[in-house]
């Protein structure tokens, strides 16, 4: 009798729309013609409503205005900025010139930038002078050395060779720059025939997107991402939301980020929908009332978010009952929360998404129509088009139910590292899989569960620890807020477990009370030796807990160092 052959963790995501072959200007066009007089974009910060015609019209002028200026098809603009209509404006824009536009993280500082704008051979940089503490004004003028910005925005700067144009938004003119409405007034003798021209050679596999995405050590990477990436993720993500005209929806990730950029902007527009962003960064009560005045149906945002949300103290004053779908991403999702989300703000039909920027970025995604434990307990079943495998340590595929790394490979893997062969290589193989570096589990319906990351999970004396498992069962705890476990260098183990827990306002709590609520509940090796609490956690700007800060935090505040460190 022959043995039983396990079921591996291997999933070909099937569906019955075909991949979209357009690019991203395209896409707008395609709107705009459809749906002309229905509400585009909607940014409450900037007072500013267009439609699906008037953004057409508006994105035609500025691609003019960039050709007129002497960029050419392939050439990089880069924008740091926070979220606002000029933003959305510069991608459809770049997209109908040809340009490949680079997203720059509004968190970046000095060596970023300058790694950043050398690193693509960007032609241009439009920036917002400032964002929150950062002057990105000075920072600019601090790369650049005197006499090497000549006025109007132009610039001659040997360590910048492919750089020539600064162009700021805001209202007040600074000294040297071009105004970005004075960039969109250069496109007056560009005639639309020339537009037209170029359209019909732009092709979907070209790239059109940088977006830098970094490890806990090195540089960060660009990955290149091309219209046929983006635009199909995006379409899939808003199909997975039954998204249609009708819907409006709420934005408050940030627009550098995929989570904005394509699961926001690209799932919107590929169905005619309404994009609404609250503020230019993220601020809980202005989403509660872009929500409410906007009548939106859909609300985007990470745990981290949606948990201020439902913590502000003025909840309970903005009508949600609009409110019926969204996105949950960008890290772990607590089951707790995504219960709280569903129950308070009447969000019944709301999907969690995972994926990773190298992969356009969604590969996994809940259904509406998924039975509610399996939306709160798993990030869903693969995307149309898509396939994924779970692998060990050796590269070999698992069987169903078994932890291993997760794989991704389809039309939506990017391009590569810009400049970077080695670096890509690192990850994608030669049979084109991207190696993701998360740890993850699929069960025998295909849904996946995210277990951790590899360089994240601990292992104690020869057991492997998955933090996500602790996380869940610690926000069980009624005075639990938020909840981090990281691993803690130990000289005996390796490593072992600590939990850094936000407590609920107003409550107090000792470690010996946490480690009383875990034991006999979960493995005694899972049990976190020590417990910290903090009043907040060192986040990025798209509101991920930066594990490998908060863990040197506490190894540093509590004497502990590394081996092999100095």
């Amino acid at each position: 009798m022959s043995a039983i052959v396990p079921t591996p963790s291997y999933v070909s995501g099937i569906g019955p729309q075909p991949l979209l072959y357009r690019t991203v200007g395209e896409v707008l066009a395609f709107a705009a013609q459809h749906w002309p007089e229905r509400d585009a974009l909607v940014v409450c910060h900037q007072g500013l409503r267009l439609t699906y015609r008037e953004l057409d019209e508006r994105v035609t002028a500025l691609a003019r205005s960039l050709l007129a200026w002497g960029l050419n098809p392939g050439d990089r603009v880069a924008i740091w900025s926070p979220n606002n209509s000029q933003w959305i404006l510069t991608l459809f824009a770049a997209a109908r010139a040809g340009l490949i536009l680079v997203n720059i993280n509004p968190a970046y500082r000095t060596s970023e930038l300058q790694h950043t704008l050398r690193n693509v051979g960007c032609r241009a940089l439009i920036l917002a002078p400032s964002y929150k503490a950062s002057d990105f004004v000075s920072i600019v003028r601090s790369l650049l050395p005197d006499g090497s910005m000549l006025g109007a925005g132009r610039i001659n700067c040997p360590a910048f060779p492919k750089l020539e144009l600064l162009v700021q938004l805001g209202d007040e003119p600074i000294e040297r720059f071009l105004s970005f409405e004075e960039l969109q007034d250069c496109g007056a003798g560009v005639a639309n025939d020339r537009l037209d021209a170029l359209g019909r050679e732009l092709d979907p596999d070209q790239p059109i997107n940088v977006q830098f995405t970094s490890g806990t050590t090195g540089l960060p990477k660009g990955a290149t991402l091309t219209h046929f990436n983006i635009v199909n993720n995006g379409y899939f993500v808003g199909e997975g939301m039954r998204f249609g005209p009708e819907d409006r929806v709420c934005i408050p990730v940030p627009l550098y980020h995929c989570f904005g950029m394509v699961l926001g902007v690209l799932a919107v527009v590929t169905h005619g929908s309404t994009m609404v962003f609250p503020s230019e960064s993220f601020e809980p009560e202005a989403v509660l009332r872009a929500v409410a005045a906007e009548r939106c149906t859909a609300l985007y945002g990470v745990p981290t978010m949606f948990i201020a949300e439902l913590e502000h103290p003025n909840f309970r004053e903005f009508d949600l009952s609009s409110l019926r779908t969204g996105v949950m991403a960008g890290a772990p999702c607590p089951i707790a929360v995504m219960r709280r989300v569903v129950n308070e703000m009447h969000m019944r039909e709301v999907t969690i998404c995972y994926g990773m920027t190298e992969t356009g970025p969604v590969s996994f995604q809940s259904h509406v129509n998924d039975p509610l434990e399996k939306r709160v307990s798993t990030v869903g079943r693969i995307h149309p088009h898509l396939q994924v495998k779970i692998v060990d340590a050796q590269g070999r595929v698992v069987p169903r139910g078994s932890p291993g790394e997760l794989l991704t490979r389809g039309y939506s893997v990017m391009r590569g590292y810009w400049g970077d062969p080695d670096r890509t290589a690192e990850v994608i193989d030669p049979a084109c899989w991207m190696h993701t570096g998360d740890l993850a589990v699929l069960d025998d319906e295909g849904y996946c569960n995210i277990v951790g990351r590899v360089k994240d999970m601990i292992i104690r004396g020869g057991e492997n620890i998955y933090p996500r498992e602790i996380e869940e069962f610690l926000y069980r705890h009624p005075k639990v807020l938020d909840v981090a476990v990281v691993g803690i260098f130990d000289r005996r183990y390796g490593e072992e477990v600590c939990a850094v827990i936000r407590l609920r306002e107003g409550v107090t709590a000792d470690p010996d009370e946490v480690r009383a609520f875990c034991r006999g509940q979960i493995a005694h090796y899972k049990v976190p030796k020590y417990v910290r609490f903090v009043s907040e956690f060192p986040l990025t700007v798209s509101g991920k807990v930066q594990k490998y800060l908060l863990r040197e935090q506490i190894e540093r505040e509590m004497g502990i160092r590394r081996e092999g460190t100095a």
